[in-house]
């Protein structure tokens, strides 16, 4: 648990999980499995995807928001609950949109089947330790990305959806001398291949 100074003394503040969702419109989601799946299917898993790591999410007792795009918040309370906070992602590329999540805060994917709610609660416990954590995944980048304050570094010049994305920011944050826990390391799930290891996705 992280512990802020107020003006009264030091107070526990539990960092906030902010899921990044796409609305599931056929043809805009989980577009590397329409050649497997169609556009119905891709987008039918990416759904199934986000209401699997919603269900986490809630369980694990971390509060949280969810960072939209795709849709309107209408649609996505209609989708995914309204008692749900919605923060509009804004404009330009996954870095500019993931540095408007305000510290402390857990930056959170919706495609790791594998997600469980001690890897959140291992997220939040970790920054109570050190300022930044990282949950690796298989193919480089990572599915999870925790930290205490802003580290505007982290988010500019990234070379976001290749397999160096999280060697690239464990370098970053070496080199600004801030101490990072890493978690267990889980596979996403992005390419036709993946599907054989979730087959329950494409029930």
């Amino acid at each position: 648990m992280v512990r802020k100074a107020t003006e009264h003394g030091m107070v526990d503040v539990l960092p906030q999980i902010a899921l990044i969702a796409k609305f599931p419109t056929p043809g805009r989601a989980k577009t590397r499995l329409v050649p497997a799946l169609g556009e119905e299917g891709a987008a039918q898993v990416h759904r199934r995807l986000v209401e699997r790591t919603m269900v986490t999410i809630r369980t694990s007792g971390l509060p949280f928001s969810v960072w939209t795009t795709g849709a309107s918040h209408a649609e996505f309370a209609d989708w995914l609950g309204d008692d749900i906070r919605f923060v509009e992602q804004g404009e330009g590329d996954l870095g500019a949109r993931l540095a408007r999540v305000p510290a402390p805060g857990i930056v959170l994917g919706g495609d790791i089947p594998g997600l469980t709610v001690q890897h959140l609660r291992d997220a939040a416990a970790g920054l109570a330790q050190v300022p930044a954590v990282i949950g690796p995944a298989s193919d480089g980048g990572y599915y999870l990305l925790g930290f205490q304050h802003q580290m505007p570094f982290l988010w500019r010049d990234m070379p976001w959806g290749t397999e160096t994305v999280r060697e690239r920011t464990e370098m970053l944050l070496r080199e600004q001398k801030i101490a990072y826990r890493l978690l267990d390391e889980l596979d996403d799930c992005d390419r036709p291949e993946d599907l054989v290891k979730w087959p329950d996705l494409l029930e």
